[in-house]
């Protein structure tokens, strides 16, 4: 990252330097780009007098680091809701989560009563291997009481490197005494990719996010169910990416390319007009071309629109479920230096293959399914998501086509899950609906 602007930053001098020498008029520009630098200048100034004046007269002695951080975060929220300044540690986490890997026990936990409890082991990891057992209750980490932490803190005490111990302290239903289990870390892997086989005609693939593991989850996944049911056999597939809230671009692209052929999947625009990339298909529908149909809703933002504008673009899958959350900006990670943390800054618009913009709208499904609330749900809860277009300085979307609100439900029992139950019909021929399957030969895509 720190190369490629040095590049770009000589690049831009030298042609600024032989501009002005061939064209005397640009001197005024440069005039006038001399002044700005120089109201910028007195406007940093300023700065530095108000913190000054904080530090020395306000009623009790600040933090110096605070003062500065809170100063980064208000002008990063000043641009847009994605921008934004990650603290060493907040930054560690978003590497862990993009990563989908980390060095830990592996074991699904909750808060209950202020304590830790395990909701399920993770197979073949050190609290699987340990005995480690669901509802066992964790009262101590090492020698520190777990009573009194958050959760957030509970789960970095049990992380760690790789090949270090730590020892848990468990209550376990119908054992008298409490058991001290000591579990060596090991790597352990988030499954972003969850696959099984609906009836015994129909592969379901359900991601959560897109982390440096998706696309191979993704494969794994297309190898399992073609194993367990004959390529003749197989209706077609189901591609879940409700509620999912995006994640690696690269990833994004990678999904996409494992169900085209060929062809551009996005392109992201920058501020100047010669920052433009285009990504295409690596070559190779996975599937073989078999019929696929993929579920979004209001949680459904980000690289999940990616894949989906790119299917949807391409006549290569059925869009169905409720519009996505509208997300269409593209954010670079930008480490500060060692113990500095990262900037999270939004630098490009991606479009779809047809060259259009999702910002602060959405992707509009091709067949709209609404799912049925329970009466308590209804109630209690607003089960629809906002939207981009609701966050408060989101980028402009197109003027008058901005949408907002979506349904974001899923219900927790598959059989009152109309999204799924559609799609499962339609590609067992048991409905039938004009959009499925898409026409190939409506595809047009803007280049």
């Amino acid at each position: 990252m720190r190369k490629t602007s040095l590049i770009l930053l000589g690049a831009a001098t030298g042609a600024a330097i032989t501009l002005l020498f061939s064209q005397p008029k640009m001197v005024l520009d440069v005039a006038g780009a001399q002044a700005a630098v120089a109201d910028t200048y007195r406007q940093l100034n300023l700065f530095g007098v108000v913190f000054e004046r904080v530090r020395s007269d306000y009623v009790e002695m600040p933090d110096d680091s605070k003062l500065i951080e809170s100063a980064i975060n208000g002008m990063l929220a000043g641009l847009d809701p994605h921008s934004s300044y990650m603290d060493p540690k907040n930054f560690r986490d978003m590497e862990v989560q993009t990563r989908g890997e980390f060095g830990g026990l592996g074991i699904e936990v909750t808060m209950e009563d202020g304590l830790i409890k395990v909701v399920t082991p993770i197979d073949e990891t050190p609290a699987a291997k340990a005995g480690i057992l669901a509802n066992d209750i964790i009262t101590k980490i090492g020698d520190d009481e777990v009573q009194g932490m958050t959760m957030d803190q509970a789960v970095e005490k049990m992380r760690g490197p790789v090949k270090t111990t730590v020892k848990l302290t468990i209550m376990r239903k119908g054992v008298d005494k409490s058991l001290e289990i000591s579990l060596m870390r090991n790597i352990i892997r988030v499954r972003s990719v969850r696959s099984e086989v609906e009836g015994d005609d129909v592969g379901y693939i359900r991601m959560t996010q897109f982390t440096e593991q998706t696309t191979e989850g993704l494969k794994k996944s297309i190898t399992d169910i073609g194993a367990k049911v004959g390529k003749d056999k197989l209706k077609g597939y189901i591609l879940d990416l409700r509620n999912n809230p995006g994640g690696l671009l690269d990833q994004a692209i990678s999904v996409s390319s494992a169900f085209i052929e060929r062809g551009e999947i996005a392109s992201t625009r920058g501020r100047n007009p010669e920052d433009i990339q285009r990504f295409t298909a690596h070559g190779g529908d996975l599937t073989n071309g078999k019929p696929l149909i993929v579920l979004i809703n209001g949680g459904s933002a980000s690289a999940s629109e990616i894949v989906a504008g790119a299917l949807q673009d391409r006549r290569r899958a059925t869009i169905l479920g409720t519009r996505s959350f509208g997300k269409g900006s593209v954010q670079t990670i930008i480490p500060l230096g060692s113990d500095s943390g990262a900037l999270r800054l939004t630098t490009a618009r991606y479009f779809t293959p047809s060259g259009r913009s999702i910002q602060a709208k959405g992707i509009t499904p091709d067949i709209e399914v609404l799912q049925d609330l329970p009466d308590d749900i209804k109630a209690k809860t607003d089960t629809s998501t906002e939207g981009e277009a609701s966050l408060r300085g989101h980028l402009q979307g197109d003027a008058g086509k901005e949408q907002t609100g979506s349904q974001s439900y899923i219900p927790p029992d598959q059989r009152n899950d109309k999204a799924l139950i559609t799609a499962e019909d339609l590609l067992r021929g048991v409905k039938v609906n004009p959009a499925f399957p898409p026409n190939a030969k409506n595809v047009s895509i803007r280049h």
